[in-house]
């Protein structure tokens, strides 16, 4: 029984997966944050735009 605890101790696949699981769920919430932040300053400069346009014209 000992040599296969040894072995599952070395083993890391477990582990490095839940690493990536993480930082993909960081990834996601960083990607989201920055779309919505991006959208709305989209959004406020093309607001902006057609304010102008519809003045100038």
């Amino acid at each position: 029984m000992i040599p296969s605890t040894k072995s599952a101790a070395r083993d890391e696949r477990g582990a490095t997966a839940t690493e990536y699981g993480l930082l993909v769920g960081f990834a996601a919430i960083a990607i989201v944050a920055g779309v919505g932040f991006f959208g709305e300053s989209l959004n406020t400069y093309f607001d902006g735009l057609a304010t102008w346009l519809t003045t100038v014209m």
